[in-house]
């Protein structure tokens, strides 16, 4: 969509003023950098928040539109001082999570703290702070959750935790800013084919084979189209899980992808 239609993308006055624009956080990740590279296509600005300055120059050097921004979902507290003058928001997305695979006997209290900060504290906080700037747009919260169904699982307790409470934060929140028209919209992949599920597959002693996720690319587009919805409708929750697939369908990736 175009500027004019207030998500397009603006530029920014200085450090101390931005106007417009998606705030994208876990921007390096797997799902967070393809969400990066579907709203940059889109013709919008994009501000990537991430813990590694390295790691955020190399994507603001693969998309122009990105500002990166440093910031340690580890420490909430610090995160109004990394996006201090952000005046108008047009969405904020958040992509950032760990899942540690731990039995609750194995779980000690920096284990939890760790978990519930960087994927619900800091999330709760990132979005009080800019609160006034989406509503001075109308904004968007997107909130990626854990998988379809996600309940009780052995040895990850602390990342179901967080996950649950992440949800019930979505839910509060659609509620509340419905009268300052925020929209808020929790997005529910099932296995993503990520490094971050790679690895959490291999803690837990499972296969890992990416032809049988669901692309980061397709959840990355998902979530730019939910943003493009027009203003009279809110998408309030979306599941989404691997889709079907024959013996020999062809994968949109092209040869040598195929089942």
């Amino acid at each position: 969509m175009s500027a004019a239609m207030g998500t397009g993308p603006v530029e920014r006055a200085g450090h101390g003023g931005t106007v417009g624009g998606v705030v994208v956080t876990g921007a390096t990740g797997g799902i967070g950098s393809a969400v990066v590279g579907a709203l940059t296509a889109r013709g919008r600005r994009v501000f990537a928040l991430g813990r590694d300055p390295e790691h955020l120059a190399a994507l603001a050097g693969d998309h122009p539109g990105v500002e990166p921004v440093v910031a340690d979902l580890r420490r909430p507290e610090s995160l109004a001082e990394a996006v201090a003058g952000f005046e108008g928001l047009d969405a904020l997305v958040h992509c950032a999570g760990i899942a540690p695979v731990a039995p609750v006997e194995a779980s000690p209290p920096s284990l939890w703290h760790e978990t519930l900060t960087v994927n619900l504290v800091s999330a709760a906080e990132l979005t009080r702070v800019l609160l006034p700037s989406l509503r001075a747009r109308a904004g968007h919260v997107v909130f990626v959750n854990a998988a379809p169904g996600l309940h009780g699982v052995p040895s990850w307790s602390a990342y179901a935790a967080s996950k649950a409470g992440l949800g019930e934060l979505a839910d509060s929140l659609r509620a509340e800013e419905a009268e300052h028209g925020v929209r808020v919209t929790s997005v529910h992949p099932a296995g993503t084919a990520t490094d971050l599920l790679r690895r959490t597959r291999a803690a837990f002693g499972h296969d890992y084979d990416p032809d049988t996720c669901i692309r980061p690319e397709t959840v990355a587009s998902t979530i730019a189209g939910v943003l493009d919805l027009p203003r009279d409708a809110q998408v309030g929750q979306i599941a989404l899980r691997p889709g079907p697939r024959g013996p020999r369908q062809e994968d949109p990736r092209g040869p040598g992808h195929e089942t």
